[in-house]
């Protein structure tokens, strides 16, 4: 049976049931002619004058009346389901390929690409909802939680009903859904977006991934404006290389409109490389380089940072450089949509740290301990050296670190080595090993250590989360920091297609407060 997920691009946390089920009581039925328009039809067999009552990209979820739109996948294929969605009921088909055999009561559409296609339709089945709204896009390898989580919460202190979709959850205009993706799929892009219209939002901030870029997970969808906040060593196993990661990087500012703005991160290398063929405006933050947006560091601790942005001074309460980045980023919207100074560096001041990111507490045995989502080389070395500054160099700090399975290989060992060379202790365990042998991730993030034997001494192999966590805890005295790295606000480790329930700082929290 084909699926979304196989599919690679990624299903929604929200039951699709769920989600058809709204379409088809609160919408009405779509003219199917009005569904594939700018899809890029090549073909079509049947009249294209029919009603489409839902539209989904999972045979098996097919209903009377559907759309079904055929798309292919890294391991499987939804032109071998199309049979199966007209058995549900289904109605047309949007397929790259006909099927041999044509069914006279059902309508085909061929298209170039089934994937862009998908997004166009699914605009256009909620009625491009995307520009009822001013619609934010962040993108990069660090940051975009942080980033869009914060611009949520300063649009809204300052008056204006927002809507978010995030890695940690989706927001409608207060009402909070879970979810399990950086950036879903484009049916449950546009119904959120939708909803947000619906609930009369004027913003929405939406965490764009690579992966969602390379698959058009937001083709046709307008954007009022992006945000680049770096680019580091991630999804190569996906990209296979770093150009093309940095070219799915570039999409997201190819889509923008003269209207819109590009606000991009100076200081790093690829800053305005990103934006080099972007019809929007270009903005600039920085905290080295003259730019439109200049902040400047001036003190940092674990309660927060000491900023001067635009000659004005701001104290905030997330800590280490890499945040006073995703500060200026924040900063950097809110004046471009025109928001008061004064009072947009207020509301940055009041904002909290995001879940999983950078989230400290001391333990009742004086134990710091801090729980951050760093999976990437770049991520945990930021993290890790905001400690070092912080930190007297009198106490321990003992780094527990997995690296998750199907993911990027290639950045294991670099993980490893930045571990080690940053921490006193460095434990070794099991993070998200999904299909494969967590003894074997733990064996190749070893192999880093190689080109430096002084690290070799500072590790130690323990698999078991849990147990990795509790060895920490004892290893530790007053005064000492244990950095629980890899799955931050993440509530479940998934082991073989299966998540089970795992929330590092609940655990870390217990075992330090016993």
């Amino acid at each position: 049976m084909f699926t979304q997920q196989n599919a690679t691009i990624s299903t929604t946390s929200i039951p699709w049931l769920v989600l058809q089920h709204c379409m088809q009581m609160n919408r009405e039925n779509k003219s199917l002619a009005d569904l594939i328009y700018k899809t890029g039809i090549t073909e079509t067999s049947g009249t294209t004058h029919r009603e489409i009552a839902t539209v989904v990209s999972d045979s098996r979820k097919a209903t009377e009346g559907s759309l079904f739109v055929a798309i292919r996948g890294l391991t499987n294929d939804g032109h071998l389901h199309i049979d199966q969605a007209i058995s549900l009921g289904a109605k047309a088909i949007l397929c790259e390929t006909l099927p041999g055999s044509l069914n006279d009561e059902v309508t085909y559409v061929r298209v170039r690409d089934t994937r862009k296609a998908l997004g166009t339709v699914a605009a256009n089945f909620f009625d491009h909802p995307s520009r009822r709204l001013k619609l934010i896009g962040v993108t990069g390898t660090n940051g975009k939680t942080t980033v869009v989580r914060m611009l949520h919460e300063v649009f809204s202190k300052l008056g204006n009903r927002c809507g978010m979709i995030s890695t940690i959850s989706n927001v409608v205009a207060g009402r909070e859904v879970p979810t399990e993706y950086t950036t879903p799929d484009p049916l449950t892009i546009n119904q959120l977006l939708a909803d947000m219209a619906a609930a009369k939002c004027t913003h929405a901030f939406i965490e764009v991934s690579s992966h969602a870029l390379a698959q058009a997970r937001v083709e046709a969808l307008h954007f009022a404006g992006a945000v680049f906040t770096n680019l580091t060593h991630d999804h190569l196993d996906y990209h296979k290389n770093f150009r093309e990661y940095l070219k799915s990087k570039q999409l997201l500012f190819n889509k923008l409109e003269t209207k819109s703005f590009a606000l991009t991160n100076l200081d790093d290398k690829n800053g305005m490389i990103v934006t080099q063929n972007t019809k929007g405006k270009i903005w600039t933050y920085s905290l080295r380089a003259m730019a439109d947006f200049k902040g400047k560091l001036l003190e940092k601790s674990l309660n927060g940072l000491h900023l001067q942005i635009d000659k004005r001074d701001v104290w905030c309460k997330l800590t280490g450089t890499f945040n006073a980045y995703n500060i200026m980023a924040v900063y950097g919207v809110g004046r471009i949509l025109d928001k008061p100074a004064d009072s947009l560096l207020s509301a940055i001041s009041n904002c909290a740290p995001p879940k999983g990111r950078f989230d400290f507490f001391i333990g009742d045995n004086k134990v710091i301990g801090i729980v951050d989502y760093a999976h990437t080389p770049d991520a945990l070395k930021n993290v890790l050296e905001t400690i070092k500054e912080v930190r007297t160099g009198n106490e321990k700090l003992i780094t527990v670190i997995g690296c998750g399975g199907n993911r990027d290989r290639s950045k294991r060992g670099p993980m490893a080595a930045v571990a080690a060379s940053h921490s006193d202790k460095v434990i070794f365990t099991s993070d998200n090993p999904r299909h494969e042998d967590p003894e074997t991730i733990i064996e190749e993030m070893m192999q880093g250590l190689q080109l430096n034997p002084g690290l070799k001494p500072k590790a130690i192999k323990i698999t078991n989360r849990q147990e990795a966590i509790n060895v920490a805890c004892v290893m530790a005295s007053e005064g000492d920091i244990i950095l629980v790295a890899g799955k931050g606000h993440e509530k479940y480790q998934e082991i073989k297609g299966v998540k089970y329930p795992f929330d590092d700082k609940a655990i870390l929290q217990k075992l330090l407060n016993r």
